[in-house]
This record gives structure tokens, C-alpha cells and sequence, in this order.
């Protein structure tokens, strides 16, 4: 397992030893503050432990410090082109900067961003991401390059800007290696974390829709955390924020680095299925992931939605409880012991009853 150096981001610890933190970046234009604040609010009620936002220009940078002291989480300000922002939203009070060095310009720029987030006490991302690189400049359009190639490029140049950050005594920093092709995604994030111990903000930029974006998201992020790199994550879908920050926790439960919530199994259904599963899946998801309370009470818990008696307390043994759908009826089940048969109709009553135990 790769291990890395630790850096501090507001209340977090960074890097080996410490729990893969989860991601996200706000929709809104971050000149709305109000609009801004809202979504914060409600990243932060479905588990957002990092809210990134955009900065495209000055009057959005002073309305940083407005979003600060109405949110809780830490506050990243994503900065692209104009240094002079990323030195005003360290004035505004955000809890870390990040910079694309393919578009932040010479060392001088990155120089006074450095200096001004060590006298503030946060840290830095240094962001790479495929589309910007440096060396991409001498291109009118899209290199011939295989994968190893974009891959050894990217992470040259997020080592190139490490060295200056180390060569100005600034150590609490992490870097991203972006794209939105999987392998040189991976290969990048491998290759950067063979030749240093920089710990790494992990996921692929651009992943697409909620299904394909997903499934991308999924396999990289396994095979990186899987070898101990990534020390926080987005999951970055054309999707509503929330549906980010919902499958990135899923990730790290299937790979059992974090828990958050309940994890629910239910069949696929076949032809033996006379139970409305995919409907009682989604109701009751919906019930628990709209209730921080409920939430927090089922946090842990293995619970099984099942179609029939095939896919019942024998496939399902290894759930907590659940319900084997029949005819208009369904076998209640805990830990793979069969109990008394429930209507339809009230198996969403019966799993809350037992998860508010």
C-alpha cells in the first residue's frame, strides 16, 4: 500500500492513516452567494465533507468570505487563468486553494499564491488536468499520443509544480491528475505517486452521465484506492451535486474504506417476482437519505429487498434483515432466520420500525 505525507485541511487530516474524505463542487454561480450557501447546506446534510467552488472572476472571489461563514464544511476555491484571484479568495477566508498549473501562468504567479496560503495556514491542490497540459500548447489540435504517453506528460508536469512548491518550503499540498479516459487517469496517478510520497486528490474529470460516469468513476477509483492512493475523492457526473457526493460513498463502501448509511441489496428480478422491488428499493432510499436521523440509525446496517423465495433468507443470509417478496406478501427475515410473512403494502413501515430500533 502506497504511503503518503499527511497535510491538514480544516478539521481533516490528510493522507495515509486517515479516512478517504469525500468531494464535491458546487453548481451554482458562486456570485449568487444565497444560491450558493443552499447547495452547500444541502451537500453538507447528504455528506459532502469538502465543497469545491468555481471562480471565474473578482466579484465572485469577494463573495467567498460570505459562503464561509455561512457554511460549515471546508471551502476549496477553484482558481483557473488569474492568480489575483486565488490571492483574493485567501483574504475572503477559504480553507484551500487550487490551481491548474496548465493555465495559472509562470512561476512568479504561483510564487504569491504560495505565500499567501502559507501565511494564511491552508493548503494547496495542484490540479493536472489532461485537457490543459503544458505541453499541449504546441498542438493546433489533439496529439496522436497512446496512453503511457498522456499519462508520463501529465505526471511530469504535476511533479514539475511539486518542485516548486518544495523548493519554497511549502509541503501541505496535494495534487490531482485528471482526465476523462480511465487508464491515463490511472496511469498518471500511479505513475505520480511511484516518485513521491504527495498524497492525491483522485477521480476522473468529465466522466460523463450518471450511469456511464459511475461505472468510469468506479473501476478508476478501485484500482487506486485499492493501492492506497487517493486521499480524497469526487466523483465528477452530469449530475445534480448530491448524486456525486451519494455514488462516492458507495464506492468506498464497496470497497470497505468508509461507511456511510445503510448499504441496501435487493435482486434483479426475474420471472418468479410478483413484488414490486425496484419501487420499495427506491422509497425506502429515498426515506432514509431525506432523514439525517434515520440516516445515522441505519449507518452499518445490511439491509435486503428481495423479489422471491430463491433470492430470499438464503442468498440474503448475510443481511441484517429483509423482506423475500411472494404473492402480495413477503417473508420477513433477520440473519438469514425466516419470520412472519407481511403485506405488501407495509413492508416499508416494517424496515423502518426495525432500523429506528
Amino acid at each position: 500500500m502506497k504511503q503518503t505525507r499527511q497535510i491538514k485541511l480544516g478539521p481533516y487530516i490528510l493522507g495515509s492513516g486517515n479516512p478517504v474524505r469525500v468531494q464535491s463542487m458546487c453548481n451554482t454561480d458562486t456570485r449568487d452567494a444565497a444560491a450558493t450557501i443552499a447547495q452547500i447546506n444541502l451537500l453538507e446534510n447528504a455528506g459532502c465533507e469538502i465543497n469545491r467552488v468555481a471562480v471565474p472572476d473578482m466579484q465572485a472571489a469577494q463573495t467567498l468570505g460570505a459562503i464561509k461563514k455561512a457554511t460549515a464544511a471546508p471551502l476549496v476555491a477553484d482558481i483557473h487563468f488569474d492568480y489575483k484571484l486565488a490571492l483574493e479568495a485567501v483574504k475572503q477566508g477559504v480553507d484551500k486553494i487550487r490551481i491548474n498549473p496548465g493555465n495559472i501562468g509562470g512561476a512568479a504567479n504561483v510564487k504569491e499564491v504560495v505565500k499567501a496560503c502559507a501565511d494564511a495556514g491552508i493548503p494547496i491542490r495542484i490540479g493536472v488536468n489532461a485537457g490543459s497540459l503544458k505541453a499541449l500548447k504546441d498542438f493546433a489540435g489533439r496529439p496522436n499520443w497512446p496512453d503511457e504517453k498522456w499519462a508520463g506528460t501529465m505526471a511530469a508536469e504535476a511533479l514539475s509544480e511539486a518542485n516548486l512548491l518544495e523548493q519554497l518550503n511549502f509541503k501541505n499540498y496535494l495534487v490531482s491528475l485528471k482526465s476523462d479516459n480511465l487508464e491515463r487517469t490511472c496511469l498518471a496517478a500511479e505513475k505520480f505517486a511511484a516518485q513521491t510520497d504527495i498524497p492525491q486528490h483522485i477521480g476522473l474529470t468529465e466522466a460523463g452521465s450518471f450511469l456511464a460516469g459511475a461505472v468510469k468513476s468506479s473501476i478508476a477509483m478501485a484500482r487506486l484506492l485499492k493501492q492506497g492512493i487517493g486521499a480524497t475523492i469526487r466523483v465528477s457526473l452530469t449530475e445534480h451535486p448530491a448524486m456525486q457526493v451519494r455514488a462516492a460513498y458507495e464506492i468506498l463502501k464497496a470497497l470497505h474504506l468508509r461507511q456511510f448509511g445503510p448499504e441496501i441489496i435487493s435482486c434483479p428480478t426475474c420471472g418468479r417476482c410478483r413484488a414490486d422491488v425496484a419501487g420499495n428499493v427506491k422509497k425506502l432510499e429515498e426515506l432514509i437519505y431525506a432523514d439525517k436521523n434515520l440516516l445515522k440509525k441505519a449507518h452499518g446496517k445490511k439491509i435486503a429487498i428481495m423479489g422471491c423465495a430463491v433470492n430470499g433468507p438464503g442468498e440474503a443470509r448475510d443481511a441484517d434483515f429483509g423482506i423475500a417478496g411472494g404473492e402480495a406478501e413477503g417473508l420477513w427475515f433477520e440473519r438469514g432466520v425466516p419470520g412472519p410473512k407481511i403485506p405488501q403494502d407495509l413492508w416499508i413501515k416494517r424496515l423502518i420500525e426495525e432500523i429506528e430500533k
